[in-house]
């Protein structure tokens, strides 16, 4: 009874009998390595068969002693390989979030490279001064739409100047100050701007609604725009530029004829500001200012030169009295001969010159 009554007393019996066999088996690993570390040379058969004996027990005895090391060594070597793993996986996410920021980087700067250098291709034919300006904010509402870009009249710019991207027109300049301009877009009600249909040279007013698309009004011309018909700054009123491109011509759900702009292909980051006045900056003005004409051929081997200054006329020779046998004068008063005019000498009467003497 004491036995149940302790709670270790079942487990007392077994526990003894664990410990005479462990002390049993170290004994005998004990006797077994004294005999096996002995250096004394065989001397006798007895002696060397006892090694022998033992040495065929400890190796599998030792083996099996050793395995739980071997394999508690192992179980460290994979729990520290697996620490290293883990380790090594939280820095390569690292850098892999590092590259990913990196390449999403470049890939942002090779599209920009892309924009300013289809921004540096934008040429006009004559050439035209531009300024690169970048857009930096951007008004929309329900019927205004305007940009604000980051060249002002610090860059020379001025109100009513063309802005393009390197697409297409995007709008004008309505607005200055020193270090930004506000761009009003094709779209804006408040824009007309004077174009041309490509194809069949009609002119027309774009005319912006406050939608994506604006329209074609005041059309002029039979047959004056096609589907598709590409649609180009006219230069009507010395606003605009003639030429620069605009977009393409399509029949609305309305009726009307509109066009969809080239510039709402993509994004309007970048933008070119022309800085055109007039069309007199576009001309030589000192060919202009030359007035001399090339000289032509008449039929009036005379007038050899049209429109060169006239030579002066020669003033006639003033043709002198005929010749005549004056009769000396008479003493009585003679009745007061009529005034005559001096004719000249092509004029005179053949009768008034002197005949010559007979040879």
């Amino acid at each position: 009874m004491a036995l149940r009554q302790d709670s270790f007393g079942e487990l007392k019996v077994p526990l003894t009998w664990m410990a005479v066999v462990a002390l049993i088996v170290c004994a005998v690993v004990g006797v077994s390595i004294l005999l096996s570390d002995r250096r004394e040379t065989f001397q006798t058969e007895a002696y060397g068969a006892a090694r022998q004996a033992v040495d065929t027990v400890s190796a599998p005895v030792g083996g099996a002693v050793a395995a739980p090391g071997r394999w508690t060594g192992d179980l460290l070597g994979w729990l520290r390989s697996y620490v290293a793993v883990a380790h090594e996986n939280r820095r390569l996410h690292k850098v892999i979030d590092g590259l990913q920021i990196q390449a999403d980087e470049a890939v942002r700067l090779r599209d920009e490279n892309e924009r300013l250098r289809a921004m540096l291709g934008v040429q006009t034919d004559p050439p035209i001064p531009m300024v690169t300006a970048r857009v930096v904010t951007d008004s929309r509402g329900p019927f205004a739409n305007a940009r604000l870009a980051n060249a002002g009249t610090d860059a020379g710019v001025v109100v009513g100047y063309p802005v393009l991207s390197e697409r297409g027109l995007v709008g004008r300049i309505v607005g200055v100050s020193g270090a930004a301009s506000r761009v009003l877009l094709l779209t804006d009600v408040a824009s007309r701007t004077p174009v041309m249909i490509d194809r069949s040279n009609a002119r027309a007013i774009l005319t912006g609604d406050g939608g994506p698309n604006p329209k074609l009004e005041y059309l002029r011309g039979r047959d004056a725009v096609h589907q598709g018909d590409r649609v180009l700054t006219s230069g009507d009123g010395g606003v605009l530029p003639r030429g620069l491109p605009v977009g393409r011509a399509v029949k609305g759900l309305d009726g009307r004829w509109r066009v969809v702009l080239d510039a709402d292909a993509g994004a309007i980051d970048w933008v070119r500001i022309l800085k055109f006045k007039d069309y007199s900056q576009l001309a030589d003005q000192a060919a202009l200012a030359q007035t001399r004409l090339p000289p032509v051929i008449t039929e009036n081997p005379d007038d050899r030169i049209i429109g060169a200054a006239p030579a002066r006329a020669t003033p006639a020779p003033k043709a002198t009295a005929a010749p005549t046998t004056a009769a000396p004068p008479l003493k009585t008063p003679a009745a007061p001969a009529p005034k005559t005019t001096a004719t000249p000498a092509a004029a005179t009467p053949r009768s008034a010159t002197p005949a010559r003497p007979a040879q």
